[in-house]
């Protein structure tokens, strides 16, 4: 369980915002991921239509075994956490909690990936690692 809680520590170091969380899920995890666990929506402006650009992450949806993590950019800038339960795709419950309870259940996941597939520990191992 230690590995868990270092994880979850790690990813609540110094981001405090839902773009910061998807570029670390979206970017530096993303290829040990199985395709399709993360997806992350932007809100795109009308500059950002014309230069080509996705626009700002305000949301990251992480698809679990058996639930949902959603982070989601609140009222001003505020940062909003919901797990949803899941069985066979549908939705049977959703519970909105904080950012520590949401990296707590997110860094699970991650764990539970991480034990069966190699690509995932070995991601997550360089990710654990201090860096110099």
């Amino acid at each position: 369980m230690g590995d868990v809680q270092l994880l979850a520590a790690m990813l609540r170091s110094d981001r405090a915002d839902v773009a910061s969380y998807a570029r670390l899920l979206a970017g530096a995890l993303a290829g040990a991921l199985p395709a399709g666990m993360v997806e992350v929506e932007h809100r795109r402006g009308l500059t950002d239509r014309m230069a080509g650009r996705e626009g700002r992450p305000v949301a990251v949806l992480v698809h679990g075994q058996d639930r949902d993590l959603e982070l989601r950019e609140g009222a001003r800038g505020a940062v909003e956490g919901e797990i949803r339960q899941v069985v066979r795709g549908v939705v049977i419950s959703r519970r909105a909690v904080g950012v520590d309870l949401w990296l707590e259940a997110l860094a699970v996941d991650l764990t539970r990936i991480a034990a069966r597939d190699a690509a995932a520990r070995e991601a997550l191992g360089r990710l654990l690692r201090p860096g110099p």
